[in-house]
């Protein structure tokens, strides 16, 4: 199926979602380069995939091999999501487990707007930004050294956003988006440990926020040192919804081969099927346990008079009482009880034979 081109998705801007642009998202790769043969990259608000997409292409035409990673909220953006990344997943953010350090590169182009406010809260706290909500709930999936490309409003970057982008990342930068219909701005950054904000930083990123760096415009030519994203070791990490609708499971079973849900598959149902052999001996009153607790008694049984049964057969544990006196030398009687574990095996069955005892149940023990 085609890309859903930046240019043509203003027919999905809804709930929050406004697609990366053409022009913008062309000037983004210009400033990626890879720094591994494996990569990551994560896009936790994916529509319908198109800018992941074109991230992973410049990517690959590095010399990598990419793996794209989305979440969807919206039916219709994800499904067609599910055509054009690797791994596609409709739900709720809240909902999707992503492992931290999985990732190589985030882009994380989120919904715009104030979260819906708490009626029973009190007090003059406003309801928070979607924007800081989806960067706190995402960015903990890069790994230190990985690439953040955030594409928010401007004025969103307030002295608290700051703060939060510059304990937690290196080598931030901020550039105006070239469409300027949704007043976005593009901040590259790269993931260290936790430490103190630098307040040069933060003062830079404050006063963009308020609109003084409106000039600096992302370029069409990327000529300072480019934003490598790294290789993430250990194996594919964790990427799944806790949730899951039945549309999407169904579509999982038929991409995955059924030996590749279970690999023992052929081990346990495989087996031909072969003539049963009798014991060596009699099967005494254990053995008819075991072979009854392991649900080898079950089906339907004939007898040579003709007589028709459904078995199924169970065993439970019941327990054997006794008593044991014993009389000391002074001629004081002691009483013992003893209860002994006994296993009872038990066989009902449902009389199949025609006739006044069709359908009535009988007990075999």
């Amino acid at each position: 199926m085609a890309l859903i081109f930046p240019r043509l998705a203003h027919n999905f801007i809804k709930n929050g979602y406004f697609p990366t642009d053409q022009a913008t998202l062309e000037r983004v790769v210009t400033a990626l380069d890879v720094a591994g043969n494996e990569l990551r990259i994560l896009d936790p608000c994916c529509g319908e995939g198109a800018a992941l997409h074109r991230v992973g292409e410049a990517l690959a035409e590095c010399g990598a091999a990419v793996q794209t990673c989305g979440v969807e909220f919206d039916a219709e953006r994800a499904w067609h999501a599910k055509t054009v990344l690797d791994l596609a997943i409709h739900a709720d953010i809240q909902d999707v487990v992503v492992a931290p350090r999985s990732m190589g590169l985030l882009f994380l182009n989120p919904p715009y707007g104030d979260a819906v406010a708490d009626r029973a809260q009190t007090g003059d706290k406003r309801p928070d930004r979607l924007e800081k909500i989806f960067f706190r709930r995402t960015f903990q999936s890069l790994a230190f050294g990985g690439v953040l490309v955030l594409i928010v409003p401007y004025y969103v970057l307030d002295a608290e956003f700051a703060g939060l982008l510059a304990r937690n990342f290196d080598r931030l930068r901020f550039h105006m988006a070239p469409e300027q219909q949704f007043k976005q701005c593009v901040v590259f950054g790269v993931r260290r440990r936790s430490d103190r904000p630098e307040p040069r930083t933060v003062s830079a990123l404050i006063a963009a926020g308020k609109g003084e760096a409106l000039e600096q415009v992302l370029p069409e030519c990327w000529t300072a040192e480019p934003y490598a994203v790294p290789e993430i070791a250990g194996g594919e990490g964790h990427f799944h919804a806790v949730r899951i609708d039945a549309a999407q499971l169904a579509a999982e079973v038929a991409r995955l081969h059924p030996h590749t849900l279970w690999p023992q598959f052929r081990i346990h149902f495989g087996a031909m099927k072969g003539a049963h052999r009798p014991p060596l001996t009699e099967m005494g009153r254990w053995h008819l346990a075991l072979a009854l607790a392991a649900g080898q008694a079950h089906g339907i049984v004939t007898s040579a008079g003709g007589r028709t049964l459904l078995i199924k057969g169970d065993t439970y544990k019941d327990k054997v009482r006794s008593v044991e006196l014993a009389e000391s030398s002074d001629g004081t009687v002691s009483e013992t009880i003893i209860l002994t574990d006994r296993f009872v095996p038990v066989i009902r069955g449902i009389d199949f034979t025609p006739g006044p005892g069709f359908g009535s149940v009988v007990t075999i023990q």
